[in-house]
């Protein structure tokens, strides 16, 4: 029998889950320091009418830690970061822009051949923090124990409270609970980051002295193209502004001349018309057309045909057509090709194209071959298998977490966030971002807690070098304010 052992005729009982973590010690420009990675056991109290069930194992959550060697544990800052999706590992700020080692791939029109490299990072933030990184359930490493549930974990609140445990028991077990606190979340993973803030607070009496959110998402209906629904129009166009400038479409002009333009357009003129409707006589109709063709890179005729309402992924696929290329949505800057220039989406992003193949070889090569990891299950850097993510607690409106970081501000007015931007990000808008924090909860003392930081890139606006260079500076202050 596959699954049990005869003994005297009784089954042998499962074996507990346990952590099993590999330890290994490094120097990356000067630093020495300790990296564990592996899988920690996640357990949650359990109780049925009323009667304690014990600590139950509902989760292997594979995590890999950098500790700086001689510093004191008690006082140094520690960073717990993740990505997003739902359903990403967090390869990309690992091996992109945080850990000690960084990947080499080139960039948009530059990209490297495979197999891809890894090089030291000598700008690495573990310079000035602990880091830890975490995959959440069903992601990278991560699973759900032998017999428990995946789906209880693929949801906003059964993943801030798998995330959240795993922090709280990460703290305990290395008395880490007087060290500065610090999350950085990318992309849903700003979201998760803001969620937890209130979390941790909440459940665990656990202040923390800093969020860094890059490329922010807190209220996903800033993003989401619904008929009858305009919002997402007027916060997307500054971007499809900077895309098409990059691509050459708005000639010599400065990038933030550009954006400027665009902005007073998005702030006024555009809601107004998208909200005027019917009632839009033919010269409004017209300037409104001409305005927008010209700041976006479209042709008028095409503006006019989609009702003044391009939606994002027509655009990545219309802005170029004619030159028989597709633009990304992560990243603006890269291109690509497709089989027909007809469709009215392109059938893949061409810059999650660049990215996946060097990151998903480099984390796989890393975790053997440097930190001394190995394990048979693929190691799952983005997936699908999450889906579909429960948001139930949000039935009948936006996915919206805006409040909850704002309670967590109003709580700890030492909470400072820093949110960074890329310019050329088509899945979460500079602007739309903008617009989430003007309108957060907070009394205009906890306003200066707040800064935004732009870079001219993506989504990941480090693949971008001189970006890359000048986030992690940013960074760097941040953590050491």
């Amino acid at each position: 029998m596959a699954d049990e052992q005869k003994n005297n005729g009784a089954p042998t009982p499962d074996v507990e889950p346990a952590d099993d973590l590999s330890v290994t010690h490094h120097e990356v420009a000067g630093l020495r320091y300790t990296a564990t990675a592996g899988r920690l056991v996640v357990r949650a109290e359990s109780h049925t009418d009323d009667a304690f069930d014990g600590h139950q194992a509902k989760a292997e959550m594979f995590v890999v830690a950098y500790t700086l060697d001689g510093a004191d544990a008690a006082t140094r800052p520690v960073t717990f970061a993740f990505n997003g999706g739902p359903g990403s590992s967090s390869v990309w700020l690992h091996l992109g822009l945080l850990g000690p080692r960084r990947v080499v791939m080139g960039d948009a029109g530059a990209l490297t051949a495979p197999p891809y490299g890894l090089a030291d990072n000598a700008e690495t933030l573990l310079r000035h923090s602990d880091l830890v990184f975490i995959d959440p359930v069903s992601t990278g490493y991560s699973r759900a124990v032998k017999g428990g549930k995946s789906k209880e974990h693929h949801g906003f609140s059964g993943d801030v409270d798998s995330v959240g445990e795993l922090i709280r028991l990460w703290t305990s077990r290395h008395g880490r609970w007087g060290s500065p606190k610090f999350l950085c979340g990318e992309s849903y993973g700003t979201l998760r980051a803001a969620a937890l803030a209130h979390h941790l607070q909440d459940r665990h009496g656990m202040w923390l002295n800093g969020l860094m959110l890059v490329s922010s998402v807190l209220n996903i209906g800033t993003l989401e193209f619904h008929p009858h629904h305009d919002g997402a129009y007027p916060l997307f166009l500054p971007t499809y502004a900077a895309i098409a400038h990059y691509h050459g479409l708005h000639g010599d002009r400065p990038l933030r001349e550009v954006l400027a333009e665009a902005e007073e357009f998005a702030d006024r003129s555009y809601p107004w018309a998208l909200a005027r409707g019917a009632r839009l006589s033919e010269a409004e109709r017209t300037a409104a057309v001409g305005t927008l063709a010209r700041l976006t890179g479209l042709d008028p005729d095409y503006v006019d045909r989609v009702n003044l309402r391009p939606e994002h992924v027509r655009f990545f696929t219309e802005l170029l057509r004619s030159r028989r290329r597709t633009v990304g949505r992560l990243d603006g800057r890269f291109l690509g090709w497709d089989a027909d220039y007809g469709r009215e989406h392109w059938s893949s992003d061409p810059s999650l194209d660049a990215i996946m193949g060097p990151y998903t070889a480099a984390i796989n090569q890393y975790l053997r071959s440097d930190l001394g990891y190995r394990n048979d299950l693929p190691y799952k850097t983005l997936t699908g298998d999450v889906q579909p993510w429960s948001f139930k607690e949000f039935e009948g409106q936006h996915v919206n977490v805006a409040d909850k970081l704002a309670a967590a501000m109003r709580a700890n007015p030492h909470l400072r966030v820093q949110v960074a931007c890329g310019y050329h990000d088509g899945a979460t808008p500079y602007y739309a971002s903008e617009h989430t924090f003007a309108h957060l909860e907070i009394p205009a003392a906890l306003r200066g807690n707040i800064e935004f930081r732009y870079y001219e890139a993506g989504h990941m606006m480090y693949v971008h070098e001189p970006s890359r260079l000048a986030q992690a500076r940013h960074l760097a202050e941040f953590v050491t304010a």
